[in-house]
């Protein structure tokens, strides 16, 4: 059976947007991502989605920790998944941190060193990104409407290739 062209140009998204470079923020942006001045699209303060304290897994590096997850064999190190998601090991072991207090990751001992840990996807994780997947993927079908079948096909077969070309550093 022939795959489905919305899905796999979602998937093709999702890999180039986990190789995006972090933009050159100042230490504190993940605060105030406008200086603090009201000046973004949110006024003060980080947007809604990017706020754990709001009861929200939101935010490109956390939910390209997620995808990192499922995307994987198994679980994965912290330094696996710091270099998954593009950033350093201190904001990976934050990002964990924070998705393990909300159920979302769990962690285990690795069997093949007892001073590490191992980070797998809870079944509340595994949900909430297969809820992000389905609405990125009724996105791209929605984009879709006016292409034709073949233009589909060829648009994903595309896209595929490109995200694949796509340098990973």
């Amino acid at each position: 059976m022939a795959s489905d062209p919305a899905d796999d140009i979602a998937a093709a998204l999702a890999r180039l947007r986990g190789r995006r470079p972090r933009p050159p923020f100042p230490p504190d942006a993940h605060h105030h991502p406008h200086g603090g001045h009201g000046g973004g699209p949110w006024g003060r303060g980080a947007p809604p989605w990017a706020d754990p304290a709001r009861g929200r897994f939101g935010g490109p590096a956390r939910l390209r920790l997620l995808d990192a997850l499922v995307a994987a064999s198994g679980p994965l190190s912290v330094s696996e998944i710091a270099e998954a998601v593009g950033v350093d090991q201190p904001r990976a072991s934050r990002l964990v941190q924070q998705a393990e207090q909300m159920g979302l990751v769990a962690r285990e001992p690795d069997p093949d060193d007892a001073r590490r840990t191992r980070v797998r996807l809870t079944a509340e994780g595994e949900g909430l990104v297969s809820g992000f997947r389905g609405r990125r993927r009724d996105a791209v079908r929605s984009a879709l409407e006016s292409f034709t079948d073949a233009e589909r096909a060829e648009f994903a077969r595309l896209l595929a290739k490109f995200a694949d070309a796509w340098p990973s550093d």
